[in-house]
């Protein structure tokens, strides 16, 4: 079981080898799991877990490896928390029904719990025996029974460590979930670029090194210009329409990169579908701005970002500037796209949409853009892509 639970571990990717099977060998040996399977999972994760979005990939893994519960299981499970996230007003007990629960103990709810999970397909609120809201079950959410199991929310007491892998209260640290403000943050970092200018008033410490021992010891100090950001970043972002649902992440990556203090300039638009040769400074599309202005004032060096699910009627990217109020080219936004593209050296497309729904026209999008999930892994590879460059399509 040690052995399949660090295979189980490499299957989900977590970075385990032959070092950290090692490691805990040797913590076991040593007693710091105090025997106990919740001490076990302590040391288990301290020792295995190198990154916090591994965190809930771990939890799946020891769930999976010391209690059988499979990816689908847990998959059901977050459906029911749904549903019970939802509550439903809860109506008065008769006395019988209250009379049933008090005679119920802990073993005896937990067997019929089993049972209703084995048997309910869908969501059920008010009644007294599937799990639900509001209802006389000794088992859900918002009901008014004095004794009974509540599932999902509220305070939680102690748990065993098979509880708390189920639990997965690591799971909003995934890479493959939407960002918070402080991964994004995180994951910006990497996007910075330094350069020394201005007047030389920093003491260069390796060049006096160099200098006085040329000097045959004698002292000789040099000076060098302050390193300062020289990074530049212009975001495009979509908003609007589809991109309603993302407002949220989209709003947590503007106010990351508008923290970031690793930029020399920064410069946030806004689109709707597509470009149509002008660009937003108001997300309620209004000041706007030529493209063509723009690409003047923005020299290829800047890093662009664009975030938009690039979903849209296929004749929307075929349409012309004008009849969108646009510039009057008469050029269509795929062009317009295609332009922003081969501008500037370095870009990148976020698409907060799963890569499986990447069809259509954010396939054709795909094809002039690298495009990237908008998640911690897809933020991270877009960041390494924009720093390093690559050819033009």
């Amino acid at each position: 079981m040690f052995i399949d639970f660090l295979y189980d571990l490499r299957e989900r990717g977590l970075r385990v080898g032959s070092h950290e099977a090692l490691q805990l060998a040797r913590a076991v040996a040593l007693g710091l799991h105090d025997s106990r399977l919740d001490g076990f999972y302590e040391v288990a994760r301290a020792l295995c877990v190198h990154r916090e979005q591994d965190l809930d990939a771990f939890d799946r893994a020891f769930a999976h490896t010391f209690r059988g519960v499979t990816d689908d299981a847990l998959s059901l499970t977050e459906e029911m928390l749904r549903w019970l996230d939802d509550e439903k007003p809860g109506r008065d007990l008769t006395e019988e029904e209250k009379e049933v629960l008090r005679s119920l103990d802990l073993d005896e709810v937990r067997k019929l719990l089993r049972e209703r999970l084995a048997e309910q397909r869908e969501r059920h609120d008010g009644g007294s025996k599937w799990v639900g809201t509001g209802g006389a079950s000794p088992f859900g959410r918002g009901g008014k029974g004095e004794r009974g199991l509540r599932i999902g929310g509220g305070p939680r007491g102690g748990r065993g460590a098979l509880a708390m892998a189920e639990e997965r209260r690591f799971r909003a640290l995934r890479s493959d979930v939407t960002l918070d403000t402080r991964q994004i943050s995180t994951a910006l970092r990497a996007l910075r670029a330094f350069a020394r200018t201005g007047a030389e008033e920093e003491l260069d410490i390796n060049g006096t090194i160099d200098a006085t021992a040329k000097n045959a010891g004698e002292l000789e100090i040099r000076l060098r210009a302050p390193r300062k950001p020289d990074l530049r970043v212009l975001l495009l972002l979509d908003v609007g329409g589809s991109m309603d649902p993302y407002a949220d992440a989209c709003e947590r990556l503007f106010s990351a990169a508008k923290r970031a203090t690793h930029f020399k300039e920064l410069r946030t638009l806004y689109f709707h579908n597509c470009v149509y040769g002008r660009l937003y400074e108001s997300h309620h599309l209004s000041r706007s701005e030529l493209v063509t202005d723009l690409l003047q004032k923005c020299d290829p060096t800047w890093r662009l970002i664009v975030v938009g699910d690039a979903l849209m009627s296929p004749w929307e990217l075929q349409a012309s500037g004008s009849r969108w109020g646009g510039d009057e080219s008469g050029s269509s936004g795929l062009a317009w796209l295609v332009a922003l593209r081969e501008h500037f050296v370095h870009s990148a497309w976020l698409n907060p949409e799963p890569e499986v729904a990447w069809q259509g026209t954010a396939a054709v999008i795909r094809r002039a853009f690298p495009m990237y999930r908008l998640s911690l892994d897809g933020l991270t590879a877009a960041v390494a892509d924009l720093m390093k460059g690559g050819a033009r399509r």
